[in-house]
């Protein structure tokens, strides 16, 4: 999916991101990133948060999801957590030390629970913030 020059929504979780266009057809598939595969591998030096240091892992996860958004005009972002469970906030702090450029492209952050939320639920929020704030975007 060619996003370049256009309004995308950023679906960001630990364990995945999904990107749509804002035209996307009714039933097109998003273009979807995973973290590599090693993310769970215990690490005895660092032993954060249970035996797991998630950060490294974190950001060439989170290098990949900057790729791919930095074609794109204006993105929005929906997430859910709160504190270091919240991804979409550790990518947007991601993307202000390393990719401001990209940064400066969100035009919103919406928090959601998006794993209750089916794909239309998801795609309806994302409208329903369009609608409520287009005339500043």
């Amino acid at each position: 999916m060619d996003i370049t020059g256009k309004f995308v929504v950023a679906v960001i979780m630990r364990d995945e991101t999904r990107i749509w266009t804002t035209d996307a057809a009714r039933g097109e598939e998003p273009t979807t990133i995973h973290p590599a595969l090693d993310q769970h591998k215990h690490v005895r030096e660092a032993q954060h948060h249970g035996g797991h240091d998630s950060s490294k892992s974190e950001k060439p996860y989170y290098e990949a999801i900057s790729a791919a958004l930095s074609p794109a005009a204006e993105i929005l972002l929906i997430g859910h957590g709160t504190g270091k469970g919240n991804s979409m906030l550790t990518f947007v702090q991601h993307l202000e030390r390393h990719h401001q450029d990209v940064a400066k492209k969100i035009v919103g952050a919406v928090d959601e629970n998006i794993v209750a939320m089916t794909e239309p639920e998801l795609l309806a929020a994302a409208r329903s913030w369009i609608k409520a704030h287009r005339t500043f975007i």
